[in-house]
């Protein structure tokens, strides 16, 4: 009875464990086929915070990267490498912030507590806009130049994001040991932001 008991909770236990991690890749597109880049791709799982450095600089009077992807808890420099002061700011809910008139000598940085999506301008420059999703999610990642990406995560939902898609983000459900990248294909802005 004992050993029947052990291997009833041992099957337990193995059903109520998630999914092993894998490598999952994905190709990001627009209607037309082309590559997107700085599409960002999240698991619905939450993970623990991962530590890393992260920075938005001012380069050439944009912001770089355009876009940034962080964990909750994160904290983001923002140097300034322009001959120009800069005053960078935020109004997006959960994650206000200012940063006042400030040049190549100061050292600025916010650290990012809620999950969602930061615009960032600057209040002296009104064509520089910028961009950071902060994430609660296990695996996270942004496409590169070619639209791809891959990730180490466990298969399930996905949120694909970029600021210039109509619609913002597409949900997914991503199978286990998908036998090629995992295709989205996102409907962007007329006039998208050319980075």
């Amino acid at each position: 009875m004992f050993k029947a008991l052990f291997v009833s909770a041992a099957l337990a236990m193995a059903a109520a464990a998630p999914a092993a991690a894998e490598k999952i890749s994905f190709r990001i597109t627009d209607s037309a086929g082309a590559p997107v880049s700085g599409a960002v791709v999240m698991s619905a799982a939450k993970g623990k915070p991962v530590t890393g450095t992260y920075t938005m600089k001012q380069s050439n009077l944009t912001f770089d990267p355009y876009i940034l992807v962080v964990p909750v808890g994160a904290e983001v420099s923002f140097p300034n490498l322009d001959r120009v002061r800069h005053h960078v700011y935020s109004f997006s809910k959960g994650n206000r912030f200012e940063l006042k008139l400030y040049g190549k000598e100061d050292h600025r940085s916010v650290t990012f507590d809620n999950p969602g999506i930061v615009a960032i301008g600057c209040n002296i420059h009104d064509e520089m806009v910028g961009y950071i999703r902060v994430v609660e999610s296990a695996a996270f990642g942004k496409t590169g130049a070619d639209g791809q990406l891959t990730l180490d995560m466990s298969p399930g939902r996905v949120t694909v994001w970029h600021p210039d898609a109509m619609g913002r983000e597409i949900t997914m459900d991503v199978p286990s040991a998908p036998n090629a990248p995992v295709a989205v294909t996102l409907k962007m802005k007329p006039k998208g932001h050319a980075h």
